[in-house]
C-alpha cells in the first residue's frame, strides 16, 4: 500500500487533472452515449455496485431518513497497530441479496433525496488503468450492460450532466483529501502507523463475522463503530 505522503500527492495530482479536464470533451461524450435510465435497477445492487460511497452532505440527509441504513464504507484503507480500523467514509448499506435498502418493488423510495453519485450515476470521472498500463479517465459504468443508449438529449442537458458529474468528483477527491490528510495529523500525534499484516488479519476476522472496531471519517472527525457480521 502506498504511504499516505504519496496517496496524497496521488489524490492532488488527480484534483488538478480535474479542475483542467475539458467540459466540452465530457459533454461529446455524454452526447454520444446518450445514456437514458430504462429503470432496470441493476445499478442499485451488487450485480453492478458493490456499495454507494456517501459524501458528507448525502450522510446527513440519510441519517435524517433512516439511520440504520449508514454504514461504514467496505474499504478500509488504514489499520493501526493496534488492529483498529479506518475508512474515508460511510456507504448505503444494503439488504441480504444485495440490493439497496431503499430499493423496493423495482422502485427507489427515497428518489427526491437520493445520494449524490446516484445522480450522476453511469456517469464516472475516475482515472484508472487500462489493459495496456495506460491511465485515462473512466467516463460510464457499465456500458452497454443496463439502460438504454443513442437517446437524443440536448446540449443543455448534457452540459448540466457535465457539470453534476465534474461537481461530484471535485467534492469526493476534496473529501478524500481531508481524510488522508487528517489520517497522517491522527498517526503522527498518536504514534500510529499502518500495520499491513495487521489489516490483514483484521481482515480475515471480518470475513469470520468476528466484532471489530472502524473508526469513519465524516465532517472532518472520526467516527467509532463496532461492526460483525449483522451489522
Amino acid at each position: 500500500m502506498p504511504s499516505i505522503k504519496k496517496q496524497l500527492e496521488q489524490s492532488k495530482k488527480e484534483l488538478d487533472d480535474l479542475l483542467t479536464y475539458p467540459t466540452e470533451k465530457l459533454v461529446d461524450i455524454i452526447k454520444e452515449i446518450g445514456f437514458e435510465c430504462d429503470r432496470c435497477t441493476r445499478c442499485c445492487t451488487h450485480e453492478f455496485n458493490d456499495h454507494v460511497f456517501l459524501l458528507d452532505r448525502d450522510v446527513e440527509i440519510i441519517r435524517g431518513i433512516d439511520p440504520s441504513a449508514l454504514v461504514p464504507a467496505p474499504y478500509f484503507e488504514f489499520c493501526d497497530q493496534k488492529g483498529r480500523l479506518y475508512v474515508s467514509g460511510y456507504a448505503l448499506a444494503t439488504d441480504k441479496k444485495g440490493g439497496c435498502v431503499f430499493l423496493k418493488n423495482g422502485l427507489c423510495r427515497i428518489y427526491g433525496d437520493r445520494p449524490t453519485i446516484c445522480r450522476v450515476y453511469p456517469y464516472m470521472l475516475h482515472r484508472e488503468e487500462d489493459e495496456e498500463g495506460n491511465i485515462e479517465w473512466r467516463q460510464l459504468s457499465g456500458l452497454n450492460q443496463h439502460g438504454c443508449y443513442h437517446t437524443g438529449i440536448t446540449i443543455e442537458e448534457c452540459e448540466r450532466i457535465a457539470q453534476q458529474v465534474t461537481d461530484y468528483e471535485k467534492e469526493y477527491l476534496e473529501h478524500k483529501i481531508r481524510f488522508l490528510n487528517m489520517m497522517d495529523t491522527y498517526f503522527r500525534s498518536s504514534k500510529l502507523r499502518h500495520v499491513q499484516r495487521i489489516y490483514d488479519q483484521q481482515m480475515r476476522r471480518v470475513s469470520g463475522g468476528e466484532e471489530i472496531e472502524v473508526f469513519v471519517f465524516h465532517n472532518n472527525e472520526l467516527h467509532q463503530h463496532v461492526l460483525n457480521r449483522e451489522t
